[in-house]
């Protein structure tokens, strides 16, 4: 009988109370969320603990198949579908707690919460950006990826595989939008090769303003910044550079600030071309991914949420597998 309701041995959950349970689980806020719903709705009382446990069993599941998965070519989903002019990558990261040596202890010199990155990256093709909801755009489709571990590399082998799968392969061109970071554009030389590379322009626009602040205080900076972005925005791109690069430095702190900001547009002298970018009817902006780092905080960094690596990789993976249409690939005979 165990064997005709698809029970492996010593399982308490049937498959498809499972399926039900870890879905709410990637739906809400919170494994107690997640159980009053289920309770709720299911008719299942259950509990945290057992819901935690699922979690991990299946999350490891989740990230066993995505393992196998990136050792295959990626077959295209729509093969029908026409080659896109235009694949978008965007990419960007947010800050997770976790537990540090001291979590727990109450007499202790060591750190209680260590703070680390989580590498994100979304991929779109240029016509599933479609019109605009509340002043916002919308993505007909896209694909979400993340990272919990140091070093970027992975991440784009991830999001790659993903891509190739959307349609990425046949795309005329491949752009790459990102912050600054220095691990986006390693991430962009290794998997993408010949990508326009463009930094986002909200970010250069903050840096423009951090600059100006040093420059002339708080009060004098509005007059200079906003020339300066003008020039940014619309092809003066070598006037905006040499501006910023024959800004004088004054001296202390604000001086330490002003060849901080120069260093930074030096550095990315090539990815401002905003105009030209914009006149092809591409994005300038990596607001898919500012998004996609927001909803992933508004479920991992809540009140009180300090995470273990392995808890915190394995609600990714198993949230990762709802989101790019794995999930029923998890109920499979094993």
């Amino acid at each position: 009988m165990r064997q005709r309701w698809g029970l492996r041995t010593k399982q308490e959950l049937t498959p498809a109370l499972e399926d039900k349970l870890a879905f709410t689980i990637t739906a809400t806020g919170s494994f107690s969320e997640a159980a009053a719903l289920g309770e709720k709705w299911l008719g299942s009382p259950v509990d945290d603990s057992t819901l935690h446990v699922l979690t991990q069993r299946l999350g490891e599941r989740a990230e066993e198949q995505l393992q196998a998965r990136l050792k295959t070519v990626p077959q295209e989903s729509a093969p029908q579908r026409i080659a896109s002019e235009l694949a978008i990558f965007e990419l960007d990261g947010w800050q997770a707690r976790y537990r540090g040596p001291g979590f727990g202890k109450k007499k202790t010199k060591k750190k209680r919460v260590e703070w680390h990155e989580v590498k994100v990256g979304v991929f779109y093709l240029q016509e599933q950006a479609g019109g605009k909801s509340k002043d916002r755009g919308v993505l007909s489709e896209k694909v979400v990826v993340s990272w919990v571990e140091e070093g970027g590399a992975e991440l784009g082998r991830r999001l790659h595989w993903e891509a190739v799968r959307r349609g990425a392969g046949r795309a005329q061109h491949i752009l790459v939008l990102g912050d600054g970071a220095p691990w986006i554009w390693n991430v962009a030389a290794d998997r993408w090769m010949g990508a326009t590379e463009l930094l986002d322009f909200y970010h250069a626009s903050e840096h423009v303003w951090a600059l100006g602040r040093a420059l002339y205080g708080e009060d004098q900076a509005k007059e200079w910044v906003e020339s300066r972005l003008h020039e940014l925005r619309h092809g003066q791109e070598e006037k905006f550079l040499e501006q910023i690069a024959q800004a004088k430095r004054p001296r202390g702190e604000r001086g330490q600030e002003v060849r901080k900001q120069q260093n930074y547009f030096e550095n990315h002298a090539e990815r401002m071309n905003y105009r030209q970018i914009a006149q092809r009817g591409w994005p300038i902006g990596s607001g898919a991914v500012e998004s996609a780092c927001s909803g992933q905080q508004s479920r991992f960094k809540r009140r009180g949420q300090i995470w273990t690596k392995r808890g915190l990789k394995n609600l990714s993976a198993l949230k990762q597998a709802r989101d790019n249409h794995h999930w029923d690939q998890l109920w499979l005979a094993e």
